[in-house]
C-alpha cells in the first residue's frame, strides 16, 4: 500500500503545484484563476457532451501513452511515437478504404491488426534492431523515422495514390464498413474507448504478470545484470520498441476509424509527443496513463471553453501543461521543497 501511495505521490503534488503557480500567472497577468478553472472544469466535464468529447480526446492520448510506457519501463526513450502513430493511421487508412464488401467484423479488426503490425515494425525494425545491435541510440532513430513517416504521409495525400481527386489534400472516406461507432451522438466518442481500457488492462498485465513484462523490464532496471541472469537483451530491446510501436499504430488506427474517418495531411497530430508526458506522469504505469491522459485531455478540452468563457488565453492550458512536466522531471526539487516546509515546520514549533 505505501509502495502504491509513494507511486501516485509526486504526480498530484506536481499538478497540484502547477496549479497553483498557473493560478499566481492569472493573477499578475490580471485573469481571476477561480472563474478560470471553473471555465475550464466545466469545459471539460459541465456536460454529457463534454464529459464525452473528454473521454474521446484521451484514447489516442492513452493507448500511445501505454506505448510510450513499455519502452520508458524497458530504458528506451522512444520519442517516435508520433511517427509510428502516422503509420498506424496511413494502413488503417488505407485499409478503410480499399477494401469493399467486408462485414464490419472483418473490416475493423482487419484495419486494426495492419495498423499494428506496420507500426511495430516501423518501430521495432530499424530503431529496435539499430539499437539492439549497434547501439545507435533510440533518441534519434525513432525521431528521425517519425519525420520519415510524416513526410511519407505528405506525400501520399499531396501528390501519392491516397490524395482524394478533386478536394484539398486528404485521403477518401473509408467505407461504412470499417467505421467504429460513436456511443454518444452528436459527440466524438466512440467504442475506441473500451479499447484504449482494455489495451491498458493488457499491458498491465503483460508488464506486471508475464515473464516477457519482467524481462523487459530488469532489462530497462540494467542491462548488464540482466545479461548475466541469462536474459537476451537485444531480443527484448527489439521487442519493447515494437510493442511500444504497435500501441502507437493501434492509436492512429482508432482515431482513423472512429473519429475522422479519412487521412488530412497535417504535420502533427502532437499525439506522440503528448504521450511522452502522459507516461511521465503516469510513472509508466499503464493504470496512471489512463488517469494521466484523461487529465491532459481535459486540459485540452477545457481550455477552449475556459478561453471562450473566462477570456483567459487557452495558451495557459499549455503553460501549465509545461509545469507538470516541469515538476514530474524534477522529483529532486520537489523533494528538496518538502524537505525545506518540514524544516520550517520544525523550527515553528521548537519556537
Amino acid at each position: 500500500m505505501n509502495k502504491i501511495l509513494k507511486s501516485i505521490y509526486m504526480p498530484i503534488l506536481a499538478v497540484i503545484i502547477a496549479i497553483i503557480i498557473g493560478s499566481i500567472i492569472m493573477l499578475v497577468t490580471g485573469f481571476n484563476p477561480l472563474a478560470a478553472y471553473a471555465s475550464l472544469f466545466i469545459g471539460a466535464f459541465g456536460t454529457l457532451p463534454n464529459i464525452a468529447n473528454t473521454l474521446a480526446n484521451a484514447v489516442p492520448l492513452i493507448i500511445t501513452g501505454l506505448g510510450v510506457a513499455i519502452a520508458f519501463n524497458a530504458g528506451l526513450f522512444n520519442i517516435g511515437a508520433e511517427g509510428q502513430y502516422w503509420i498506424g493511421a496511413i494502413v488503417a487508412t488505407w485499409i478503410g478504404y480499399s477494401f469493399k464488401g467486408l462485414p464490419w467484423y472483418i473490416h475493423i479488426p482487419f484495419a486494426l491488426i495492419g495498423a499494428m503490425v506496420a507500426a511495430g515494425l516501423w518501430g521495432g525494425i530499424v530503431p529496435g534492431f539499430a539499437k539492439a545491435y549497434t547501439g545507435a541510440h533510440e533518441v534519434i532513430t525513432t525521431m528521425m523515422m517519425s519525420y520519415v513517416a510524416i513526410y511519407f504521409s505528405h506525400y501520399l495525400l499531396e501528390f501519392g495514390p491516397m490524395m482524394e481527386k478533386g478536394s484539398v489534400p486528404q485521403s477518401p472516406l473509408i467505407k461504412d464498413s470499417a467505421i467504429i461507432p460513436t456511443i454518444l451522438r452528436n459527440t466524438q466518442l466512440s467504442y475506441g474507448i473500451f479499447i484504449a481500457i482494455a489495451a491498458a488492462l493488457f499491458v498491465y498485465w503483460l508488464m506486471y504478470k508475464t515473464v516477457w513484462g519482467y524481462e523487459m523490464r530488469a532489462v530497462g532496471f540494467n542491462q548488464r545484470a540482466s545479461k548475466y541472469a541469462g536474459m537476451n537483451v537485444p531480443l527484448n530491446i527489439v521487442l519493447s520498441l515494437s510493442l511500444s510501436g504497435i500501441f502507437a499504430g493501434l492509436a492512429g488506427a482508432v482515431q482513423i476509424l472512429g473519429v475522422q474517418h479519412r487521412l488530412y495531411d497535417s504535420f502533427t497530430s502532437g499525439y506522440g509527443y503528448t504521450a511522452i508526458v502522459v507516461a511521465l506522469l503516469a510513472k509508466n504505469n499503464p493504470i496512471g496513463v489512463v488517469f494521466s491522459a484523461l487529465l491532459f485531455a481535459a486540459l485540452g478540452t477545457g481550455s477552449q471553453y475556459m478561453q471562450l468563457n473566462a477570456q483567459v488565453p487557452g495558451q495557459l492550458a499549455d503553460v501549465i501543461t509545461g509545469l507538470i512536466i516541469f515538476f514530474v522531471a524534477a522529483d529532486k526539487i520537489i523533494e528538496v521543497l518538502k524537505s525545506m516546509f518540514k524544516k520550517q515546520k520544525k523550527e515553528e514549533l521548537a519556537s
